[in-house]
């Protein structure tokens, strides 16, 4: 069985990271569209703007972060049918969700991938 990764795109590519989706709604800083290899910018399943802002990265607000992310992922019908594709495409490989944020415990695509993988 094939499955979800999450890495930073500042981590070097690996052939086992299988199709390279960026999840973050700003493009991240120093790195060019050449580096970064991504085969997809999903930039319309990232958290909103206040969203984003509001959580800052804060570990103590990160619970409260998650339930109000997944909110807006379950109100948003491009993220549904996002969602979809992306179970097909595990049938072929594996899918890594990239993103920028420093702390690898603390960030949006950790509760993107638990979103993704809950039925």
């Amino acid at each position: 069985m094939h499955e979800i990764r999450i890495k930073r795109i500042y981590d070097p590519f690996l052939e086992e990271d299988g199709y390279r989706v960026l999840v973050d709604r700003l493009w991240p800083r120093g790195i060019s569209k050449e580096k970064a290899q991504i085969n997809e910018w999903a930039k319309e399943i990232a958290p909103s703007n206040e969203l984003r802002q509001w959580f800052h990265h804060e570990q103590e607000r990160f619970e409260s972060f998650s339930i109000q992310y997944q909110q807006e992922l379950n109100e948003n019908p491009f993220a549904l049918e996002w969602k979809a594709a992306c179970l097909a495409r595990l049938e072929k490989g594996n899918v890594t969700l990239l993103y920028a944020a420093k702390d690898p415990a603390c960030n949006h695509a950790i509760v993107l991938k638990k979103w993704i993988e809950r039925d």
